[in-house]
């Protein structure tokens, strides 16, 4: 008898995975993997590595050794105006809105590189506050209209898996509640995230594993399962 349940397909795979700027050696043999439709964490202080992760993803680092895999594909030595075209998506911690343009004007100044990226209906359906914005200016929004805007930009663009950075920092509660609310709906949707918040009690409800990260290593992977009982060590670690 066939077993029900299929294990779902690896997404992306970081392995041995070593990251520079200059001579600074950040990221020390990275090793994670995620499944499509999945939501991981990143955790750690300042400094841990955890931003470095995502650039090194998008080759946004001086120098990278290793293997990162992007649904089946290895990308390591791809150049970075190129990683989109495998279906990725990477919102920064910045934003990087263009501020003279209006809201809309940013939404389709992207081009979309996969199929099956979310049209602007689509993406003010699920982000009602930027249909009703869609004239502004982006520097005149504010600061969650201007995250969600950044987050439906790479929406519309087909990417598959999205690389979250900071993305509730500085919002009022009401905005980290609606992403949160995107969140889980994109996963549902099958959509591959992976999130670097320092926001804990945002991120904890969201995702399947969690990285904790200390020094640009991986000290520890915890599932959702077996959060409840790693929490004193999480805050202790964390300084949370």
């Amino acid at each position: 008898m066939t077993s029900a349940f299929q294990p779902k397909p690896e997404y992306l795979r970081l392995t041995d995975l070593h990251a520079f700027y200059g001579e600074s050696h950040i990221l020390h043999g990275l090793d994670l993997s995620v499944a499509k439709g999945e939501c991981i964490t990143l955790l750690g202080r300042n400094g841990s590595g955890r931003t470095t992760t995502l650039k090194s993803i998008m080759g946004l680092v001086g120098r990278r050794t290793g293997s990162i895999m992007v649904n089946g594909n290895e990308v390591i030595h791809v150049p970075t105006h190129k990683i989109a075209h495998h279906g990725v998506g990477y919102c920064p911690e910045e934003r990087a809105i263009f501020t003279s343009l209006s809201a809309e004007e940013n939404l389709t100044l992207a081009p979309i590189v996969s199929s099956g990226g979310m049209s602007v209906d689509e993406l003010y359906a699920m982000f009602p506050n930027l249909g009703e914005r869609r004239t502004s200016q982006g520097g005149k929004l504010s600061g969650g209209e201007q995250q969600m805007l950044a987050m439906a930009r790479i929406l519309r663009t087909g990417a598959k898996l999205l690389l979250l950075d900071e993305i509730t920092e500085g919002l009022a509660p009401v905005i980290v509640k609606k992403l949160g609310e995107v969140i889980t709906e994109l996963k549902k949707r099958g959509f591959t995230i992976v999130l670097v918040e320092q926001n804990f009690r945002f991120a904890a409800p969201l995702a399947d594993r969690h990285y904790v990260l200390e020094h640009g290593e991986i000290i520890a992977t915890i599932t959702q399962e077996e959060l409840p009982g790693k929490m004193d060590w999480l805050h202790h670690t964390l300084g949370v």
